[in-house]
């Protein structure tokens, strides 16, 4: 992987990675749902988490889906509160759709949690 590429992926203090972190801002933040992912949002540093079960496929379209909000996030990160940390829960749908549907859908769950984009 080339320097201009390392540039493009989210860093790692931009990421949820630890359970406990998925479980505080699933249990304790806010939720809006909409048809083909669930978003929570606790206060926090600006962190993105991506959950993605089997209900929504085999291990190709998962990562597929997961690889979509990631670039999303990354893409329009400036979009996003730097004061919430957010953890996107893909449903089955979202595999079934297009990458540009679950973006647009993303922005617009952020945005009704009272976010900019």
């Amino acid at each position: 992987m080339g320097p201009e590429r390392r540039r493009e992926r989210l860093p790692r203090a931009a990421r949820v990675r630890h359970r406990k972190d998925y479980l505080a801002i699933q249990n304790g933040g806010r939720r809006v749902a909409g048809p083909n992912l669930l978003l929570f949002a606790l206060s926090g540093g600006g962190r993105i988490g991506i959950t993605v079960s089997r209900k929504v496929g085999g291990a190709v379209l998962r990562n597929r889906v997961k690889r979509w909000i990631r670039e999303c996030y990354r893409r329009r990160r400036p979009d996003f509160p730097a004061d919430l940390d957010l953890v996107v829960v893909a449903r089955p749908g979202a595999a079934s759709t297009s990458q540009a549907v679950v973006c647009k859908e993303l922005a617009s769950l952020a945005r009704r949690l009272g976010a900019r984009p």
